[in-house]
């Protein structure tokens, strides 16, 4: 649990500094799962073969498709916004979670979940940069209007719902099966991206490769610990407080945002981290629907 608390936020480290740096989001993603599968295919080659049947592919095939379709999202939210600001806003993966339950299960939230839900949203309050001049009304507006935020909202319901497929992944084989073959189908799905989308950056980034394969090599790293640690706790916890716990990783990204790119308004931003941790733990754990 604490190895993916801490290397989710530190793999997040990687990709910003190779998104400023001017690397595609894309190709940062198909670079991950190419070292990751380098690591991988040796690994699937002497682990105990099980059989694997069709529930298991279908569902790891919808990881896949999610988990490059959020990285990438992810990625180009890091190129855009603070570390420490996208880092609290994990927490609305929970009020995400609470609004689906409402239109596809019929689960209506109680008087207390309403009061949770507004708990993360008065935490989101102290993230935000107001300048003097801005109305009290406005920051919210403008939070929910920055392209960064949008980003990593989108790439948070694409996450929430990968959660969903890898527990059933895990059903149907093991942790390890299903990082390893997670691993493996990220590659073709997020090298076509490259193919179809970032063809024209593809030169560049090879020779950015090159100068800074540490940094890729450290990214698939931390990517691969923080799946495995992920995809570990799913297999003892229910996802619901697996994802509860994983919300403290929102305080080290705050610390992070602040020791490797200098981000201001670090003491508000940790405020407004723990009030909004302390909300998604409550409205995950507690299970707050009538």
């Amino acid at each position: 649990m604490a190895a993916r608390v801490v290397a989710n936020p530190v793999s997040n480290v990687f990709q910003k500094q190779l998104a400023q740096d001017g690397a595609n989001p894309f190709f940062i993603i198909a670079t991950t799962h190419a070292i990751l599968t380098l690591a991988a295919i040796p690994i699937l080659a002497v682990v105990q073969r099980v059989e694997l049947r069709l529930g298991f592919w279908m569902n790891i095939g919808v990881c896949a498709v999610l988990a490059v379709t959020s990285n990438t999202l992810l990625v180009y939210a890091l190129r855009l916004t603070d570390l420490s600001v996208l880092g609290p806003v994990n927490a609305y993966k929970a009020v995400l979670s609470l609004g689906l339950g409402v239109f596809l299960l019929g689960e209506v939230p109680t008087a207390f979940g309403a009061v949770v839900v507004l708990l993360v949203l008065a935490g989101s309050y102290y993230i935000i940069d107001r300048s003097p001049d801005q109305p009290r009304g406005n920051p919210f507006v403008q939070f929910f209007r920055e392209r960064g935020i949008q980003l990593r909202l989108s790439a948070l319901v694409f996450s929430a719902t990968e959660a969903v497929f890898l527990k059933r992944a895990i059903v149907h084989s093991s942790p390890v099966t299903t990082f390893l073959c997670w691993s493996i189908l990220g590659l073709p799905l997020a090298s076509a991206a490259v193919v179809l989308l970032a063809r024209r950056t593809a030169g560049k980034d090879l020779r950015r490769l090159g100068e800074q394969w540490r940094t890729y090599l450290w990214l698939a790293l931390t990517t691969g610990l923080m799946q495995a640690a992920t995809l570990f706790t799913f297999g003892k916890l229910p996802v619901g407080y697996s994802l509860a716990l994983f919300q403290l990783s929102s305080l080290v990204s705050v610390f992070l945002g602040y020791r490797y790119f200098a981000e201001r308004n670090i003491r508000r931003r940790l405020i407004g981290s723990v009030i909004m941790v302390v909300g998604a733990v409550l409205i995950v754990s507690l299970g707050i629907t009538a």
